[in-house]
């Protein structure tokens, strides 16, 4: 008897069938001695459309809402529907008795596999595959180290439960908006108070009032010390109140009356999970989000040097430290080779700033693999996160960075001055690179690091001049994706309620493996602008966050559930007390909406007419930042793109297909549009009849 294995990608598929032995190759499936390895192409099984429960879901009408169905229908998808068949027979042969899931070990891998197990009536024994990296040893090792399938049921419920509440909730309000004030809208549990996060940012900017302000520093000659007050003031809102201090201050010397030394170690920065990885990626190599998932995914898959992705811990379990030497070996032909020889020279010793069981849920932290990186096989975009990825494992694995911080503060014609300074003695992880892949955060303020080990408590010390600074106050910064998916991952300053600001730090909006495609749902849907670097929301975007009903917009819903998800996946809740809750915030949701007397009209109409309704066409932009104009109409859907120039062998988009055949049935006439020479003779024929 054969055991079937069942990858998530053709690619990962191919992988296993390799070091299975499994040398018949097919389209759909690779077969050797004792395995047969098939696969998906991400998910083959999706949740059926609304035209499947009623013929009257077809149409999008609000008095058919809310859409609640007792049970959720699955249905095969078309696009992939061949390999479903494949993947189908496989599972119904007679010599196969044991089936491994060997999809993405996480939560929407386990919903691919079991989507597929339930639709092909699968009642074999199920075993798992949980591993976080793709090379040959983990694999093999993986194979010999398989789970029962019962231990990952249950996070197969939260998956499918967080499956069937997004569906609930995102059809029914989209359907709702957009039938309730006639334009293509979209609202979501995830990506709704996302966009309300970007906008109320906006609102922020455009209230905020800037403030002139003063500041007052002495120049000391080897160092500059602030005026401070003693309740920690350091402005003046005036600029004589702060030339009158000025004045007191220069006439006068100052006197050092205190300074304060103290020794300080600074571990070095966490590893990197998904979200971290994102953000450095944004910061430092101006990628999307989506961008570094992307190229990460092919880090891992197919180069495998480093391991799982989608994670949302930054530590590793006690199990790899043995593992920590042959991984910095792998990465010994790359910049850091110095780093790296010093590390194996001697004993690594990390802690728990690395090394945590407890904070290791489904996967450890991003680190490299044990297979020796080339960096000559990767492109431009994979060296330039590569990079990231190993520097940041070099500096965790690194020592702390020892200093002594010093703190003076003087004394001058009755005021206080204040200075900072400090001095490394041991530069540890901040010695293999200045762009260390994280910010420094040590004893953040407005003092300047300065040198000052030189002098001591009772100096006398001449001022050599006095500044009187100008400054203006900044509205707060718009969101780029950095801060962006910061904000997503802890929005507790978005939540009102005490005791959810706790449960939010938890989950957040979305998760690691999710953020970056609410991003671009929300650039996609034209709710939000890309502009450099910031994300700026459009004129619609912001008005369908005054329409949408307030439950929505608010992270503390998002917080509940989170939570439940993970209550799920842990066995503490049932699916089934879950999905019927969700219901009736569904029926709440449709039930605000249609009542509403709000109304939604975008600021960013333009003069132009829709060719096919005469509504007002909307000015918007693509992801290239080109303008184009859309219908705001639901029933219509026409879009304008600016001319260009005519390629004859470019292939028409389904939406563009769609379009040109509207436009030919609204505007051609219904008469024959060729006549061959028999119908010509046939013609000819009832004429003379008729004579």
């Amino acid at each position: 008897m054969k055991t079937i294995v069942l990858a998530e990608k053709p690619s990962v598929g191919r992988e296993l069938s390799r070091v299975l032995n499994c040398d018949k190759k097919t389209k759909g499936f690779c077969e050797g001695k004792d395995y047969i390895v098939t696969w998906a192409m991400g998910h083959l099984v999706e949740l059926a459309d609304p035209g499947e429960y009623d013929e009257k879901f077809k149409k999008w009408d609000l008095q058919t809402l809310p859409l609640m169905p007792e049970r959720v229908k699955h249905k095969v998808m078309r696009k992939t529907s061949s390999q479903f068949r494949t993947v189908q027979g496989i599972l119904k042969r007679q010599d196969v008795n044991r089936l491994v899931i060997a999809t993405d070990a996480g939560r929407e891998g386990e919903l691919v596999a079991r989507w597929i197990m339930r639709l092909c009536g699968w009642k074999g024994t199920t075993e798992r595959l949980w591993i976080s990296s793709q090379t040959d040893k983990a694999i093999k090792d993986g194979f010999k180290n398989l789970k029962p399938g019962k231990d990952y049921i249950n996070l197969f419920h939260s998956a499918e439960a967080r499956a069937e509440a997004d569906w609930l909730i995102g059809l029914n309000i989209t359907r709702a908006l957009s039938c309730r004030y006639d334009s293509r809208l979209s609202a979501g549990r995830v990506q709704t108070p996302t966009l309300a996060m970007i906008i109320k940012r906006e609102e922020e900017r455009d209230e905020f009032t800037p403030q002139n302000y003063w500041t007052i520093e002495a120049n000391m000659g080897s160092f500059s010390a602030l005026w401070r007050s003693d309740k920690g003031i350091n402005r003046f809102s005036d600029y004589e109140s702060a030339l009158n201090i000025s004045t007191k201050i220069e006439s006068s010397d100052a006197t050092i009356i205190d300074l304060q030394k103290k020794q300080k170690s600074e571990a070095p920065p966490k590893a990197y999970d998904l979200t971290e990885l994102q953000r450095d990626g944004n910061r430092f190599l101006g990628f999307s989000a989506k961008k570094t998932l992307q190229v990460l995914q092919g880090l891992y898959e197919r180069h495998k040097y480093v391991t799982y992705p989608r994670t949302d811990s930054r530590h590793i379990t006690t199990d790899m430290v043995p593992t920590l030497k042959d991984r910095l070996k792998a990465v010994v032909e790359t910049k850091y080779r110095d780093a790296v020889n010093e590390l194996l020279a001697g004993d690594l010793k990390p802690g728990k700033n690395l090394v945590d069981n407890s904070r290791v849920s489904d996967h450890h932290a991003i680190i490299p693999t044990e297979l020796k990186a080339d960096i000559r096989n990767l492109d431009v975009e994979e060296q330039q996160l590569f990079d990231l990825i190993v520097r940041r494992f070099i500096v965790v694995l690194s020592a702390p960075h020892k200093y002594e911080s010093i703190s003076m503060t003087l004394s001058a014609g009755g005021e206080k001055l204040y200075a900072k300074g400090s001095r490394s003695f041991e530069k540890g992880w901040k010695k293999i690179d200045k762009q260390s892949g994280t910010y420094d955060k040590r004893e953040s303020s407005d003092l300047p690091d300065q040198a000052l080990s030189n002098f001591s408590k009772g100096d006398l010390l001449p001022i050599k001049s006095v500044n009187t600074k100008k400054g203006m106050t900044r509205a707060p910064a718009r969101y780029n994706e950095a801060t962006l998916l910061t904000a997503m991952e802890n929005p507790s300053k978005f939540v009102e309620e005490k005791e959810l600001k706790e449960t939010i730090k938890q989950g957040g909006l979305g998760t690691p493996a999710t953020r970056a495609d609410i991003i671009e749902k929300l650039l996609s849907s034209y709710y939000i602008d890309r502009k450099g670097k910031e994300l700026v929301p459009t004129a619609a975007g912001t008005e369908l966050i005054n329409i949408v009903p307030d439950l929505l917009k608010s992270p503390s819903l998002t917080a509940r559930w989170e939570q439940r998800f993970t209550d799920i996946a842990e066995g503490r809740e049932k699916t089934q007390t879950f999905i019927k809750e969700i219901k009736e915030k569904t029926k709440e949701l449709v039930s605000s909406v249609k009542n509403s007397t709000l109304t939604f009209e975008p600021k960013n109409l333009s003069k132009k007419d829709c060719p096919m309704c005469g509504k007002k066409l909307m000015e918007i932009h693509d992801k290239k930042g080109n303008p184009k104009f859309v219908c705001q109409s639901l029933a219509c859907g026409y879009e304008d793109e600016p001319e260009k120039a005519y390629d004859p062998y470019k292939r028409q988009g389904r939406k563009e297909k769609a379009m040109n055949s509207r436009l030919v049935r609204q505007f051609s006439d219904k008469s024959k549009e060729t006549m061959t020479l028999g119908d010509m003779l046939k013609a000819q024929m009832e004429a003379n009849k008729k004579k």
